[in-house]
């Protein structure tokens, strides 16, 4: 079955629906859709490397924009900001959010923007700080095209070997990647 889902995710990533898919999935992830374009920007790339940029383009534009709504969120309707923001695991309030933003400000964007710590807890919580609203476009900007950028030219330039020893080892990929992304949370969760 995990075959299945491999190949129909990379018959998608090649498909012609697939940037506009990408758009959507990096655009509603910054704000309110749980799963990172990752998940799509890698497939993608890896069936067709020559595009490898414009994918990265895609999400990052894409990303901004939905961050910008993740912000309004959190600025103009602060009980639905607040709602969001307890459903991924933060029910420390607006003032939690203003002392955090006080303390850090503009690397809470730069540092949380490159990870995969979820972008939508950054856009809303910045928009909840009522934090500049330019600064914020410009460090989106910056960090999730470094994120996005980084992603595709490592995968156009390593990506066939990559995508090669994944096929042949797919299940054991697959359990090692869902116990990293366990300990990760769990590490964040306990940091946060």
């Amino acid at each position: 079955m995990l075959r299945k889902v491999y190949d129909w995710v990379m018959s998608l990533a090649g498909s012609r629906h697939a940037p506009a898919a990408l758009a959507v999935v990096s655009f509603a992830e910054s704000s309110v859709f749980p799963i990172p374009p990752d998940v799509m920007l890698a497939p993608m790339v890896l069936a067709k490397p020559q595009k490898a940029f414009v994918y990265a383009a895609i999400c990052s534009l894409a990303s901004v924009i939905g961050g910008c709504l993740g912000y309004a969120i959190g600025y103009f309707l602060e009980p639905v900001g607040i709602f969001l923001l307890r459903l991924i695991g933060h029910p420390e309030g607006q003032a939690a959010f203003q002392a955090w933003f006080a303390q850090w400000g503009l690397w809470v964007i730069l540092i949380k923007g490159l990870t995969p710590i979820p972008y939508k807890l950054v856009t809303i919580a910045s928009g909840l700080a009522h934090f500049d609203l330019f600064t914020f476009i410009w460090a989106s900007v910056l960090t999730r095209s470094a994120r996005f950028f980084l992603t595709a030219t490592l995968l156009k330039y390593f990506g066939p070997a990559i995508r090669e020893e994944v096929e042949k080892r797919l299940a054991i990929y697959t359990a090692v990647g869902v116990v990293v992304l366990g300990g990760g949370l769990i590490a964040w969760k306990a940091l946060g």
